[in-house]
Parts: structure tokens; sequence; C-alpha cells
């Protein structure tokens, strides 16, 4: 057994199970982050994060999709297509809520848990974390968006478990925590107590009735924070080993588990839990109606179609090749018109020396295709080109799990680019695939080289290298071949593509693989690369054919140079077949079909001792540590109980371990099944994923991960990931582990946007078994874009081995002086004059709409109501005269004055807004930041309220809630308003605002 996976191994081992056996008598903070915390605890009747927010974000993504596609039996099926994408989606929220109970920057610090009376500065958290998520939105930075998403979404919920909001007998959500304008509950102060003594695990009636009568809200003190101190009298977080529910006043309040051990009054955790339940939900209406239901269903990646990436050398040799990439795209555009499923995203990265870029990304086929239309193969020059420096763009700005095609006859000119394409690769597992044209005898003279140096023979053996860690494929071909053999493109982009079998064979005389087909799996494809002098299918019924030699009833074959398509016919036998091939090359092989049934997986270790839980490992895992592999499977119907298992396979397709998984039921429906297995030692080679099992019919079922995980004896870890702020400089700090023994290291950091003030690489000495902190600096230009994501990328490399390890971390770009105040909507008046009969009489109110902060109003929208809105930039008349003045024309355009004919000095917009038209762009009609709207609301008496949506230009959104009961709008605010607030029916003389404003005209 090699010295570092005894020694080293049987340490990290020994010191795993007893921090697990520590967890077992640890307290917690917040709701458990996910169901293998309550495994931990032994807790399964608690809710936790994970449960909250997957089931929160399938419930409004299927009320989206239902509205949105107009399919009303969506509503309660179980299995209803999502696609992967979604789940990849649910899980980037969900770890991130995990994770600031996990990562050190966060776990302690009581503003980001609603602990220790920091509710003002919470409460300012979470509105920070919301901007951040409008801004990343509109910016289409979803993975950012995602990122403060499940960071938001754990605070919200802590508030809940963590406060005296169930205690004081509250039955709806605190809708001031993300609204402004909707009022606030007092916080008790610091001298004031809050809790009496409690001695026993279970702490009922510890909460002072002050507390109640006074309407105060309080939250416990926990040991683990470092601010602040605990004071005399005030109430703890509890549970067991908690010290400060030793310190005066005595227990504890939290509500995280159904356990007395954990949680002193867990027996409000299903109150709490519910509550939580219904805010995270209001929060992603809210969050719907801001950004669109079109973009809520991108940020979920709600049955998206993988996105289709181009990475095009635009030098003067490349016309066929560009020739190629447009043509495949139009083939795959048509095929996708047909489907239910979104068209996807499109991004085009262009790339020659010296310049590379801009970015074209377009969701319309149509935009793509014009920006396609556009490419020219335009000039030459030395034949290294920029190429690293494009496909670092295609990643940052392309969707997880993308297939990145790259077209290319040069060699790349910013090789040092190389560590931070790997590390981003590998952290959103996209593919990246190679189609290298290489005839210079013909293409020397048209790139007119001015360099007469002769080309390495391994110049492309980066690319090869990227291609093989990420999973894709470096395929060496001719001009005359490109268009056929771009047919990798559309094989690889098409939806539910699930990869069968995956590997790499060195020279020899005969190499022999396996891979199993089930009967969910169509369009069997095998894609070769290299050169064959012999290849022979058998199927699992014992039926050969010589693929290169003859036609036959098992498969059909398309043969280009440096490659092989091979297409299993129809109908295809279900079982193990196997492939043989010769070469005197190296191969690889790679197996695809179409199925639903697929898995997502990651690699996670046991938390600390204050929070219980698996935290997922940043970057590659600990070669020779043990650690537990976390396996999401989709699209699958429960299958029985211990039918899955892992196994991680090398380069060459052999078992290097097996992994039995525990069945989980996180999501019970849906197609998501979560299992989790314990890995003894993790490989010291590098190795994937394989999924083994049987499928909900009992049949046998094979998945392989393609990307290659690099095991390694060093980690890197962020340890603050802040926002950026323009003209300002951000700090990152990270820290090094040494699993290895005392060495100096090399960082790099790089990203995207070119913020960073030094790129290293920095040399650092770290001791045996040792960490080392440092740190980064950026500078945000003034004129950043808000919202922008910027990249940040770390590498850490050994100075005498091949060892490597890699962090990544997405950075908003968020204004100082951001607007987080919604716009306002006071009523002016309402009139009603509603009889028994309905049918027979009517009601309107009218309101003043205005945004006093900085941004300005943006759009107006009906979402709810039978009735018409009128909007006026003007005073509109009274009511005695208003249906004499009502407009008549189309939508915003200017009016004449009724009265004199002539048009007024300041023109007059006028609109109307039924339920259901898209929202009303007001910016477009140049009103001054301050300048109010004034809108009359008129409907039958048979519906009875309505709701307007206001928009900031910041994203700001105000919910109002129009009735034709003006005390019942006043007093409306149960748990089902989904809401950012209601309109004030505040009795405002409507003539005297008129009048205030007429002197500012």
């Amino acid at each position: 057994m090699p010295q570092d996976r005894g020694t080293c191994g049987r340490r990290q081992r020994q010191m795993f199970w007893s921090l697990l056996l520590c967890l077992l008598l640890s307290p917690c903070m917040g709701f458990f982050p996910s169901f293998w915390s309550k495994v931990l605890i032994l807790s399964f009747d608690s809710y936790t994060h994970q449960y909250i927010t997957e089931q929160a974000i399938i419930k409004v993504s299927l009320e989206v999709l239902r509205d949105t596609t107009k399919q009303r039996d969506l509503q309660g099926e179980k299995n209803i297509y999502l696609g992967r994408g979604f789940w990849r989606a649910v899980r980037d929220v969900v770890n991130s809520n995990a994770d600031v109970d996990l990562k050190s920057a966060t776990k302690d610090n009581p503003v980001y848990h609603f602990d220790s009376e920091r509710i003002d500065d919470s409460i300012a958290k979470l509105r920070e974390f919301w901007t951040r998520i409008i801004l990343s939105v509109r910016a289409k930075e979803y993975a950012g968006a995602r990122h403060s998403l499940g960071q938001l979404f754990h605070a919200l919920q802590d508030f809940y478990s963590h406060s005296n909001w169930v205690e004081m007998g509250k039955k709806s959500i605190y809708l001031h925590l993300l609204q402004p304008d909707e009022p606030a509950v007092p916080v008790a102060k610091e001298d004031t107590p809050t809790c009496k003594d409690c001695f026993t695990l279970t702490c009922r009636n510890n909460l002072l009735p002050t507390l109640k009568n006074s309407n105060l809200l309080t939250t416990g003190y926990t040991t683990s924070s470092s601010f602040p101190f605990k004071p005399k009298g005030k109430c703890s977080h509890g549970g067991f080993l908690d010290k400060s529910r030793l310190l005066s006043a005595t227990g504890g309040i939290n509500k995280d588990t159904t356990s007395s051990i954990f949680s002193p009054h867990h027996y409000l955790h299903v109150e709490a839990a519910g509550l939580a339940a219904i805010a995270t939900q209001t929060a992603l209406r809210d969050l719907k109606d801001t950004v669109g239901p079109k973009a809520f269903l991108k940020l979920f990646s709600v049955r998206q179609a993988p996105a289709l990436v181009f990475v095009m050398d635009t030098t003067g040799s490349m016309f066929e090749e560009i020739t190629a990439a447009r043509l495949r795209a139009h083939s795959i555009i048509q095929s996708r018109a047909s489907r239910a499923e979104q068209p996807g995203t499109f991004l085009l990265v262009p790339f020659h020396d010296p310049e590379f870029g801009p970015v074209h990304e377009a969701d319309d086929p149509n935009q793509f295709m014009e920006h396609m239309e556009t490419l020219m193969a335009l000039g030459g020059g030395d034949e290294p080109e920029m190429c690293f420096s494009a496909i670092q763009l295609a990643l940052s700005r392309s969707p997880p799990e993308s297939e990145i095609f790259v077209f290319t006859d040069a060699s790349p000119k910013d090789a040092h680019l190389f560590d931070a394409v790997k590390a981003l690769a590998l952290e959103k597992r996209s593919k990246i695939t190679f189609l290298l044209t290489e005839e210079q005898t013909q293409k020397s003279s048209r790139r007119k080289r001015s360099s007469k140096k002769p080309l390495s023979p391994d110049r492309f053996s980066l690319y090869s290298s990227l291609s093989l860690v990420s999973g894709g494929m470096a395929v060496f071909t001719t001009n005359s071949d490109i268009h056929k053999v771009s047919t990798i493109v559309e094989d690889n982009t098409a939806v539910d593509k699930v990869t069968l079998f995956r590997a790499k064979s060195d020279p020899e005389l005969m190499s022999v693989h396996s891979f199993r087909v089930d009967s969910s799996v169509e369009n069997i494809i095998l894609h070769i690369t290299g050169t064959m002098s012999e290849c022979i299918l058998t199927s699992p019924s014992d039926k050969r054919q010589s693929i290169l030699r003859e036609q036959g009833h098992l498969a059909e074959l398309e043969h280009f140079q440096g490659f092989y398509r091979i297409k299993l016919l129809p109908p295809v036998q279900a079982g193990q077949w196997k492939l043989q091939a010769k070469s005197d090359d190296h191969l690889t092989f790679t197996v695809i079909g179409d199925s639903s049934v697929d898995f997502l997986y990651y690699f996670a270790t046991v938390t600390n001792n204050t929070h219980p839980g698996l935290a997922r490992v940043e970057g590659s895992p600990v070669a020779g540590a043990p650690a537990f592999l976390v396996l999401t499977v989709t699209g699958q119907s429960s299958p029985p109980e211990g039918s899955f298992y892992a196994t991680l396979l090398g380069a060459e397709g052999e078992s290097l371990q097996e992994v039995k998984l525990n069945q989980s039921s996180s999501v019970p429906a849906h197609g998501l099944e979560e299992l989790v297995g314990f890995v003894d030692y993790v490989p010291t080679v590098p190795f994937s994923v394989q999924l083994a099992g049987l499928d909900s019919r009992g049949k046998k079922l094979e998945r392989v991960s393609t990307e290659k995980i690099q095991p390694t004896h060093v980690q890197i870890k962020m340890m603050s990931t802040p926002q950026l702020i323009p003209g300002h400089h951000t700090v990152v700090s990270f820290t090094i582990y040494n699993h290895g023994p005392a060495q100096l290291f090399n960082i790099t950091a790089d990203d995207d946007w070119g913020y960073l003030l030094t790129r290293g690489p920095h040399r650092l000495f770290v001791k045996e078994q040792g960490s080392s902190d440092a740190e980064v600096s950026l500078l945000t230009p003034a004129t950043a874009q808000a919202g922008a994501t910027v990249t940040l990328t770390l590498t850490v490399h050994t100075l005498n081995s091949l060892e490597s390890n890699y962090a990544v971390a997405f950075l908003t770009v968020v204004p100082m002086d951001a607007d987080r105040s919604p716009p306002s909507c006071s009523a002016a008046w309402i009139q009603s004059d509603c009889l028994q009969d309905c049918t027979k009489s009517s009601w309107r109110v009218s309101l003043v709409v205005s945004d006093d902060v900085h941004s300005g109003l943006a759009a107006l929208q009906m979402q709810k109501g039978g009735g018409v809105l009128t909007v006026f930039s003007k005073p509109p008349p009274m009511e005695d005269s208003f249906e004499e003045a009502l407009p008549d024309l189309e939508h915003q355009r200017p009016h004449k004055n009724k009265t004199t004919g002539h048009h007024r000095h300041h023109h007059h917009r006028t609109a109307r807004l039924r339920t259901g038209e898209s929202p009303l762009n007001v910016s477009l009609w140049r009103l001054a930041s301050s300048q109010p709207l004034w809108v009359v609301y008129k409907s039958s008496c048979c519906s009875a309220q309505a709701e307007l949506l206001v928009w900031d230009k910041a994203g700001n959104m105000k919910r109002c809630i129009l009735t034709s009961d003006q005390q019942r709008g006043q007093s409306d605010t149960t748990t089902e308003t989904s809401g950012t607030g209601r309109a004030a029916l505040t009795g405002i003389v409507f003539l005297l605002v008129g009048l205030l404003w007429s002197p500012l005209m």
C-alpha cells in the first residue's frame, strides 16, 4: 500500500470517525442544512434547509411553467419533466444555502443566522442579497444569482427558527424582512430581559410575557458567535453543549429540529418550518414577478435545451470551419423548433491574435444565427492564437454542464491560462471539444506566418489534455471532412444526452471494453478518436460485426480522418455490449444516448463540531482520505431500496473502488432521488464516477461521468466572497491546506474581467499537515456594470510534483448606493356602488404611484383583476368627469387636451392595462426620477380585488392590492398574500395631490 494511502489515510480516517462521533453530540444553528444532517443526529422527522428550499423551488417553478405554457394539468402531477439542468440549478441553490452553515466566513456570524438580536443587521443583509439577485438575473449572470439566492433563503428561513415570531402567536410571515415599506416590529433593547431560566431540555414558557405584550422581537445568543457576548437575562439559542444555555437566562428558544436535545422549543418546529416554507415560496413568487417568468425559468434552467457554445478561430485559414459551424448551428436550431423545451442559450466567442471576444450571447436562435452570419475568416499572422482566453470567456458566460466546441487550426498563444480554464471547466462540469484541422501545407500560406520556425508536433497537447480532463474530445481532421465531423456537435447537444461509457486506451494489440444499454436509452452513438486497424462490436446475444470491414445489422459507420462515428441500428438490444479495438495510437471511446435517467454528484466531508452536515468539497478531493459521495439520480421513479451503487473508474475504464449508496428521499417525487455513499479512501490516480444499479422496473442500467477527477494532497478554500463595489478595492481571502509533506506552493489567480491587481504566481511555504492564509485584491472600475459577475479562479501547484487544485468564486458587482426601496402606492379616492347583483354595479379606485428614492418608475403590470387600469402622466379629472375624459387612443401616445384641442406643454401620456398583458414600460415616457403617475382602476363588482405590480429602474417591486372595500384592503395580511406591499388607502384627497404637483410641472 502506498505511504500516502496508508499513513496519511489511516490518520485522516481516525480523525474522520472521531469527528463524526463528536457531531452526534453537537449543537447547530438554523434548520439543519440537509437530509444527511438528520441522519447524523437521528432526527428524521425534522425539516431541513434543503427540504424547504427544494420544495419551494419545485412548487413555484411548476406554477410558472403552468402559467406560461397554459398547461393547467401540470398542477399536482408528480413526475413532470423539468430537465437535468433544473436539478443542477436546484443543487446550486441548496449547496449555497448549506454553505452559510458550513463556511468559516459565515457559520459563526450572527448576521447570517438572525442570532444574538442582530435583527436589523440581518434584515439589511437579506436586502443586500435581494439586490444582488435582481442585478445578477437582469445581467443574465444566473450562477451568481443562484449563489445569492441560497444565502438569502438560509437567513430568511433561520428567522422563523431562531426568533420568537412563532411564540408571539404570529400566523403569517414577516413581510418587513424583505419589504422596507411593510410595518416593522420593534426589537428588544440590549438592557431588556427576554427569557427566564429553564433547567430542562424542553423549555416551555421561558420567554418573558412582556415580549408578547409589548410586541417585541428577540433571537437567541450562541457561544459559537464571536460577537456579541450574551447579556444577562437574554435568551440562548440552546441545545446540547451550547454553553450559553448555562448562563442566565438558562435554556434556549431555537426550533431547528424536533429533538429536545438540540432544540428547546422543538414542539414549535413544524410551525416555524411552515412559515419558513411560505416565506421562501413568497420570495420566489416576488422574484418571478420582478424579473419576469421567462428570466425566472432561465434562472432555474426549467426545460432548457443544452447550451450551444462555439469558440471560433476567425483567421483567414478558417473559412471551411466557420461554414461548417454555421450549417451545424442552423441544423440544431431547426431540430429544436418543434420541441416543448426552451431553445436554450446560444454563445459565440470569436478569437484570433491579439484579440478575442466579444461574447455574442442570445436566447433567440435567429439572433444567434445573425451573429454566425457575420463571422468572416479574415487576416492572418503568427500561428499561435488567443484560444484559451476565448474559452475562458465562453466558460464564464455559459451555463453549467455546457458543451463547448472549439474550431481552430492554431496552437494557443495564451498557454498560461491553461490551469484557470481547466479549473473553470471542472467547476462547471462543462465539456470542451476541439475540432482541429491541421493541413499545414495548405494553410501556412493563407496564415502568412511571419515566423519561419518549424511547428512543434505536440503544439496541440494542451488541447488534448483539456478535452480529456473535461470529458470532451480532441478530433484531428481535415478541411474536407470538417462539416461531416461536426455532427458531433449535434450528437452532444441533444436534449437528455447521457454517457454510457468513457475511456482512453493506450496503443496495444487489442483493447477490450464493455458498456451496458438499458431499455430507457435511445439513439446510441459511439464516438472514437484516433486511428483503428480493427474494430469488432458484439451484442448481448453474442452477434458480432467487424465495423471497419463489413456492413452488418448491428451498427453503421461514418469514418473520417481521425474520427469514427458508429450508430447502433434499432431496435437496440438491451444488455452488455462489447467493443474490441486495435490501434498503434491512443484511442478515446465515448458511448452516448438519449435518456431522462442520469445523475449529478459531488464529494463531501463531515463538517466541524458546530454544524452537523456534509460540506461539499471545493475543487478536487484529497487523495487517500475518506470522503462521502453525494449522488442525485434524476428522471427516475422510486427504485427498490439499495438498488444503486457507484464505481470509481480509472483512465481505461477499470474499477478502482465500489461505493455502496444509501437511499434517501429529500424530494420523493418529480423523478429525483438522493443517495450517499462512504468512500473509504479517495483514489490517488485520476478517476471518473459510474452509477450502476436497477431502474424502476428492476432492469440494470449504467451511467458514467465524463470529466476526470484529479485527486491531490493540497486544497485551496475561499474564506470570503464579498461583493464588488465600482471604484473600490476588494480583498478576497483564502487558505491553503497541505495534506502532504512540508513544501513550497505556487498560487496563481485569474479573473475574466481583468480586475485583479496581481495574477501571480505567488510562492507560499506550508508546513506538513498545515495551512496558510493568503489574499488577493481586485480593483473594480467605476464604470463596472451593476449585476456583472466576475469569475475569480485560484489555482495552487506544488513545486516538486504535478499535484494541483483550484477554487472558483463568482463575485457580483453591486453599486454602493444601490436603491433597495420599492415604489409606493397611495390611494386618493375609492368609489363603490356594489349591489347584490354584482353584474349591474362597479367600483373604482385611484392611486398615486411614485418612487421617491433615486431610480424613478420603470414599469407597471396588472397581475390580477377583471377590470381596466388607466395610467396618466398627469392628474386625471375627478371622478365626476372621469368617464368623459377617458382616453381612447393607443398606448404611450401624446394626448390632446380635450378642453382646448391643443397639445399640452408637457405631453400628457395615457395607457390602459388589463390582466395578462405585458408590463407597460413607462421609462420610455421620460419621467423625472421623482415624478409620480396617476392610475385609475375600474372593475365590475363581480371582481372585488385586483393586483398591480410597479417596478422602479433599480428592479425593486411594489405589489399594490386594490379592493372594492377599503377596510378589507387595509387589513389584508394573510399568509396567502404574496407581496411586497399593499396600497395604503390613506384617504388623500386626489385634487390636493394634483394641485401640489401642478406647480412643479
